[in-house]
């Protein structure tokens, strides 16, 4: 039998007791982070703002196993929210889909959440009407055409089903019930749900009605993030919770195949959940890191001559480039000669801005000097 299938659903059960000490301790890195973030002053809160939803739109999507171009990603997001942050990368649909979805929830959090609006970041995660090779129902929910929603894994033949979602006859009033549940403040006899609280209950809830085709899990990602914008009265995300989600996709499926399996107490769920988003804002210290790094590295070089080419070559290493800098690929990337290339760097590293790593010949590479 799955959760709803209980006789009770979706009356939820929670034991508040259990979710004091970890509530607090959420809420209390919540106040924190912020508090550092306001301190910074408005440039570099703006980079650390940029760099959490770079990695939020990416990491969301490769739960899902789509992997897109970082530099795409933070294209998208810088022209949308009005960042100066140089020559822009030229951005293809599907980024532009799913950055439109993830600014649209958390920059709007105040607004309502309705069927429309839910359609409307369906139709933009799937811009051609297709998943991969397959036609599927884009802005409307699931017709069962082809049987009952599964989600399953394993070989052809072999294949486990690890959850079966409601009929699809049922989703209209399923849907109702969680949006008139999720707009709403009071939502207990008791009183006011903690909005970090409602932010799992709701990425538990939706995933298990699974409206559409595809997309539900990047959805449910999107509608918590809503959720916790809501909880900390502030657009500007600097922690993500889709990466931390990623990091631990073998228990975060473990759970909630567990918690889709089981009874109407979702206590564990909720506790799991605390956990994750606990190391996900600790996590932001990385991001804070990197952004004083940035800070100090072009306070230092503030008054040297450098061209085009150099800045967004150094803004790419600083920004974490993944592997080592050849001259090939500075020419590939900055799409210039390889000669250009050699030139460019050699005066970066006369300068101290960057230094040559051990080894030589066609393997020499480069690294910033922080």
């Amino acid at each position: 039998m799955y959760i709803w299938q209980r006789p009770k659903w979706p009356n939820w059960q929670i034991d508040l007791g259990t979710l004091a000490v970890p509530l607090a301790t959420v809420r209390h890195g919540q106040g924190r982070l912020l508090g550092r973030m306001e301190a910074l002053g408005f440039k570099l809160r703006d980079e650390a703002w940029l760099q959490t939803l770079t990695q939020d739109v990416i990491t969301t999507s490769e739960i899902e196993g789509e992997h897109l171009d970082k530099d795409q990603v933070r294209s998208s997001i810088a022209r949308r929210l009005g960042m100066d942050i140089g020559a822009l990368a030229p951005v293809d649909r599907n980024v532009e889909g799913i950055v439109e979805v993830m600014l649209d929830a958390t920059q709007l959090y105040a607004r309502p959440l309705t069927i429309d609006r839910l359609f409307g970041w369906h139709g933009a995660l799937f811009p051609t009407g297709r998943s991969g090779l397959h036609a599927i129902n884009v802005a409307s929910w699931r017709n069962d055409a082809d049987g009952p929603m599964q989600v399953v894994s394993g070989p052809y033949g072999k294949q486990k089903v690890h959850y079966e979602a409601p009929p699809a006859g049922s989703i209209g009033a399923e849907m109702d019930r969680f949006l008139r549940w999720f707009n709403m403040e009071e939502v207990s006899i008791e009183g006011r749900i903690d909005p970090v609280i409602k932010a799992a209950l709701a990425h538990l809830w939706f995933v298990t009605i699974h409206p559409f085709d595809d997309g539900n899990g990047r959805l449910a990602r999107a509608i918590g993030d809503m959720a916790l914008a809501r909880s900390e009265l502030t657009p500007q995300r600097f922690y993500s919770l889709s990466a931390q989600i990623q990091l631990e996709r073998a228990s975060y499926y473990d759970i909630l195949e567990r918690t889709q399996r089981g009874e109407l107490d979702v206590t564990e769920w909720l506790t799991w959940f605390l956990a994750c988003l606990e190391r996900a804002i600790a996590g932001a210290e990385h991001t804070l890191e990197s952004v004083l790094i940035k800070a100090r590295f072009w306070e230092r070089f503030a008054g040297s001559e450098m061209n085009e080419r150099q800045i967004k070559m150094l803004n790419r290493l600083l920004d974490g480039f993944e592997g080592k800098m050849t001259t090939s690929k500075w020419a590939k990337i900055a799409k210039c000669s390889q000669d250009t290339a050699y030139r460019d760097i050699l005066s970066l590293v006369e300068l101290g801005a960057l230094i040559k790593a051990e080894g030589g010949g066609r393997s020499t590479s480069y690294a910033l000097q922080k």
